[in-house]
């Protein structure tokens, strides 16, 4: 039965899922591939994410701020989840959605599915996050472009 506390968008990526994969698994390629704008950039990329890793990255929307995420799921070229928390004080009260990938190859390339769930988000910040499923969903379809621009310019 579908949440809505979870909001997914599709795209079919004429590529295998490796190079996506490997897109999603080094924070230092988000902010290439945010369809939102407002990756501004990692604190910890250029290396490969592991089940149970840290990042930080620096964002905007609006003003600055940064955020602190755990992967919190992975399988080899099939799926990543990472959970993200606001930094500092204000971390018990803000964050807590989880950014998740599943990619299924199929006839014709990668189907992937980028999900937004809501569902750990932190009470205080719940309402006001939830009212940002339109933007997002936007952006999510703007992000998988945006893989696929850059996975299949190389092939």
């Amino acid at each position: 039965m579908p949440s809505r506390d979870v909001v997914s968008v599709q795209r079919l990526i004429p590529a295998p899922p490796e190079p996506i994969f490997d897109l999603l698994v080094d924070p230092a390629g988000h902010a290439r591939i945010d369809g939102g704008g407002s990756v501004q950039g990692a604190r910890s990329g250029g290396r490969r994410l592991g089940l149970g890793d840290r990042f930080g990255m620096d964002m905007k929307i609006g003003l600055p701020y940064r955020t602190s995420n755990t992967v919190v799921e992975l399988e080899e070229n099939r799926r990543i989840a990472w959970q993200t928390l606001a930094e500092g004080p204000a971390s018990p009260f803000l964050g807590g959605r989880i950014w998740r990938y599943v990619l299924e190859p199929v006839e014709g390339g990668t189907l992937v599915t980028e999900s937004w769930d809501i569902s750990k988000e932190a009470a205080p910040s719940k309402l006001f996050v939830r009212r940002m499923e339109p933007m997002t969903r936007r952006n999510m379809a703007a992000t998988l472009e945006r893989i696929e621009e850059i996975v299949t310019a190389g092939a």
